[in-house]
């Protein structure tokens, strides 16, 4: 027998007996109730918007699986676009899928040659990178006839694929444009991380992608790839859920990886190693934050309650970078400060571990990438989980446009005052 849980409604002694599945509150038993009764819940913090088969998280047991493959085994053993093609298709790829998911996707990695001089020249030239990607995001679909051919499967296909292959390129542009450098085109025979890193910082004909940092690009890619329902994602399912076409929903969710409390995280911890700037000054940055009077970044999660698995692979990619490029002088003070904080019964009992955000802004730092990209190299990898939930939420029959109800604590209803009277 199913848990269940049964309710009654004190005013009108209406009982309801509802399964808990999951872990789950089904909200149809307030309706059953009483269909004028609405759920207060701020942030969504206690609410699931969808059912979901994409990622499972277990954050008090520090778990994080795509399609029920752990992030670890994936992250030692597979490639980016291999875990993109697991995302959006269920499973992962034979070896003739993935030569053929490969192929297309690098062969469709170039953007209109209009997008490129006329669009981009139309920004401000110390734009930021990664409000020049929201809106190229955002701009690309009118480039497409089928963009809005949602209900067509050939058409959502083609969509993700150009989404999947532009935005590396896209993203390059938006540095190289910030930079006053020219574009570098991409070049086909390159991996998926190598082409950005080419598209990145060649200048002439002398760069060579070293194949460490192609693989810890890779890494870092299948690291962000897909998180559940956090902001960015829930954007692009309730911008999808009016129909939207995926390159307005895509934007719109990058859109919400914008804001520093989501996507700026390991800018944050960067900007914080710096102002603490040496060792000898992480007692006292402890004592500080103890003391309310700064913030930890980098540690804790909304969702994790314990260490973040993404945390542990990422620490030793960072290692693994620093051996072509050199220690990030920021990293000892990252050291030390994960030495105390995990030991500090302030930060333990309040279960604030590392997260992925902690050093994977070392990574980029070392590896050339200024901190206005951070949130860019964010979006490359998460588009993939994001056009895996917009092809999950159209082929959701319980799913219909997004319309959250509210509390109304406005005043009653009153007479308008002329105006010579107020």
């Amino acid at each position: 027998m199913p848990d269940t849980i049964t309710i009654t409604d004190d005013r009108t002694g209406k009982t309801v007996t509802v399964p808990i599945e999951g872990g789950v509150f089904p909200a149809a038993a307030v309706r059953e109730l009483d269909p004028s009764l609405f759920v207060y819940d701020p942030a969504y913090m206690q609410t699931a918007s969808c059912k979901s088969e994409i990622t499972y998280l277990d954050g008090g047991a520090g778990i994080l699986r795509y399609r029920g493959y752990p992030i670890e085994q994936l992250a030692e053993k597979s490639t980016f676009l291999e875990v993109a093609y697991l995302l959006l298709h269920g499973e992962l790829p034979t070896t003739a899928e993935l030569e053929q998911w490969r192929h297309d996707v690098t062969h469709h990695t170039y953007i209109h040659e209009n997008m490129r001089k006329r669009f981009v020249d139309g920004f401000h030239y110390d734009a930021h990178p990664m409000g020049l990607f929201v809106s190229a995001i955002a701009a690309l679909g009118t480039f497409y006839d089928g963009a809005k051919d949602i209900d067509d499967e050939a058409s959502r296909r083609k969509q993700i694929l150009r989404l999947i292959a532009k935005t590396p390129t896209i993203a390059a542009m938006s540095y190289r444009f910030s930079q006053g450098l020219p574009f570098n085109y991409p070049e086909n025979e390159l991996s998926y991380p190598a082409n950005f890193l080419n598209m990145m910082w060649k200048v002439g004909n002398d760069y060579q992608v070293d194949p460490i940092l192609e693989r810890a690009m890779d890494i870092l890619f299948i690291l962000h790839a897909d998180h559940e329902q956090n902001c960015g994602t829930t954007a692009m399912r309730v911008v999808g859920s009016s129909h939207a076409d995926p390159y307005s929903s895509a934007a719109a969710a990058a859109s919400a990886l914008y804001g520093p409390l989501h996507g700026g995280a390991n800018e944050a911890v960067v900007r914080m190693l710096s102002e603490i700037g040496s060792v000898e000054n992480v007692p006292a940055f402890i004592d500080s934050v103890k003391n309310g009077e700064g913030r930890l970044m980098g540690f804790g999660h909304r969702v994790y309650k314990n260490y973040d698995p993404r945390a542990t692979i990422i620490k030793k990619t960072a290692y693994d970078v620093f051996e072509v490029t050199g220690k990030n002088p920021l990293l000892d003070i990252a050291l030390a400060l994960e030495e105390v904080a995990l030991k500090d019964s302030y930060f333990v009992d309040r279960k604030l571990y590392p997260n992925v955000d902690f050093y994977s802004g070392l990574i980029y730092q070392a590896m050339g990438f200024p901190v206005e990209m951070f949130t860019v190299l964010f979006a490359i990898p998460r588009t993939a989980g994001w056009l895996a939930h917009w092809q999950e939420l159209l082929n959701d029959k319980d799913q219909k446009i997004s319309r959250p109800r509210q509390w109304y604590t406005g005043p009653d209803e009153r007479d308008y005052v002329e105006i010579g009277n107020r």
